[in-house]
């Protein structure tokens, strides 16, 4: 059995007072931002793995990014995937969800047949939650998002609890599939110096566009059927307003003003 996990390298949250905005295209800039695994990728890679000691087979890391996020590849190959491939090309610099998910399925296509494509539900750079049910589309196999409970046999369907606003729903569902995994799925193993020395020999495949025989022009910034429209800041501040007379008389103005906004 082969389970990918689609894994994406964001800006370290410790240094997020450091990131701007690109005037002209409205992309984040990262250059310069240490980059850590998506926490919520954490949890997908974790999910894999555990899929792997159940029934076999192997975990293999698929990652859309520039050639810097290869110690990032490298750290996730050390929590026990076994091998990566990293889709980087200048072309895919800018992608919306869109195009990142026609990437990441084109490479998926690659790997010739998956049980389980497994990812965070959002990542914390753009928290857009779309890139999941878009690769599903793509290769034409069922998507199941907030995903918290995975029970997974060799034969037959899994049982797979997704969450709902208020609640749960257990879902009878038959690889292959994509799952969009939550923080309540698992918590993620930490990763040895034993584990780190033997990530320095697994291996990672840099793919390119050429190499992926794209064939629809939906990838990179010029491409991308969503754009940004425009970026603004919100005014912030608060007003306060003093009510006049005594007690009573404030209590009943503040009470007839809540009547009019709504509050009963």
């Amino acid at each position: 059995m082969r389970f990918a996990v689609c894994l994406k390298p964001v800006p370290d949250p410790r240094h997020w007072s450091k990131l701007r905005l690109d005037p002209g295209t409205g992309t984040l800039v990262r250059t310069g931002i240490p980059m850590v695994i998506n926490p919520l990728d954490k949890h997908a890679l974790e999910a894999a793995l555990q899929l792997r000691e159940r029934l076999g087979g192997e975990v293999v890391l698929v990652s859309m990014a520039p050639p810097e996020a290869l110690p990032i590849l490298k750290e996730a190959l050390a929590m026990g995937a076994d091998r990566a491939l990293l889709l980087a090309d200048r072309v895919f610099a800018g992608s919306d969800t869109l195009g990142t998910a026609h990437v990441l399925a084109q490479a998926l296509k690659t790997l010739g047949g998956v049980e389980a494509v497994l990812c965070g539900q959002e990542t914390i750079d753009g928290g857009t939650a779309q890139v999941s049910a878009q690769v599903a589309e793509f290769l034409g196999i069922n998507n199941l998002m907030h995903v918290s409970q995975i029970q997974a046999q060799e034969e037959g369907p899994w049982l797979v609890r997704s969450q709902v606003e208020h609640g749960s729903v257990l879902v009878e569902v038959g690889p292959p599939l994509v799952l969009a995994v939550t923080r309540a799925l698992n918590q993620p193993r930490y990763v040895t110096m034993m584990n780190i020395l033997e990530a320095e020999e697994k291996e990672i495949t840099v793919l390119s566009a050429e190499d992926l025989c794209l064939s629809e022009a939906c990838v990179g910034l010029a491409d991308s059927p969503t754009q940004m429209a425009g970026v603004f800041k919100p005014e912030t501040g608060q007003k306060a307003e003093l009510l006049e007379g005594d007690a009573e008389a404030q209590a009943t103005e503040l009470a007839d003003r809540l009547h009019r906004l709504g509050f009963y």
